[in-house]
């Protein structure tokens, strides 16, 4: 008598799954926001073969469904369809499990409930094969790049910012037709800062370091 072969529970049926979908990739973009998505259709196309070759179906019953009526900034209805559905995953031995799932759907016409549908039973394969967006990286193969610490602003002193409005109102007089304003203003440009609020610690010395240089400049052009 020939031995009848076993058949799989619907853990053992969901493992091999598993094992055989592989990634699905979000390759289809929303017109409207631009962003990246994973499509029904990429779903189906992943699980259709592999479902048919463990033999699982699914059954949908939709627990709850609410629609509402809005209206479009062009004027025109819109359809708003939230599904709250319960799908059944069965193995040929009978065993089953069940996932609920929340879809939301809109559309102008008569396909927010299908839309909602379509979603709900996506995100149902999603949690119940765990399904990746991406081939699975190997940690091990990546290093991530150190991390610098951005470094402290530190406020300039109260007797850096004065040293370097001495200098800048002792080079002001020795110019002729120039102020202790223009020679900040120089400074500023050169510098990119506009307040003095923005002077750290380090900048400080390079603006006293910068018009010390000016000073002694000028002072050597007049000797």
């Amino acid at each position: 008598m020939a031995e009848v072969a076993r058949k799989m529970n619907i853990y053992e049926a969901i493992s091999r799954c598993m094992e055989e979908i592989g990634a699905v990739g979000k390759d289809a973009e929303n017109e409207q926001q631009g962003f990246k998505y994973r499509g029904i259709d990429a779903v189906m196309n992943a699980i259709n073969p592999v479902l048919t070759k463990n033999h699982v179906f699914i059954v949908p019953e939709v627990l709850e469904q609410r629609r509402e009526e809005r209206t479009k900034k062009s004027g025109g209805a819109l359809i708003y369809s939230i599904c709250r559905i319960k799908y059944t995953f069965y193995a040929e031995d009978g065993s089953f499990i069940e996932a609920v799932t929340v879809g939301e759907g809109m559309d102008s016409g008569d396909k927010a409930t299908n839309k909602a549908m379509a979603i709900a039973f996506k995100y149902a394969c999603f949690q119940v094969f765990c399904i990746p967006t991406e081939e699975m990286k190997d940690p091990d193969g990546e290093i991530p790049e150190p991390v610098t610490p951005e470094s402290q602003f530190m406020p300039a002193t109260v007797e850096q910012l004065h040293k370097i409005s001495e200098f800048v109102d002792a080079y002001a007089e020795m110019c002729k037709d120039t102020t202790s304003s223009d020679v900040m203003g120089n400074l500023k440009k050169k510098y990119n800062f506009s307040k003095t609020s923005e002077i750290s610690v380090e900048l400080a010395d390079k603006l006293i370091e910068q018009v010390e240089f000016w000073y002694k400049k000028k002072k050597e052009a007049d000797a």
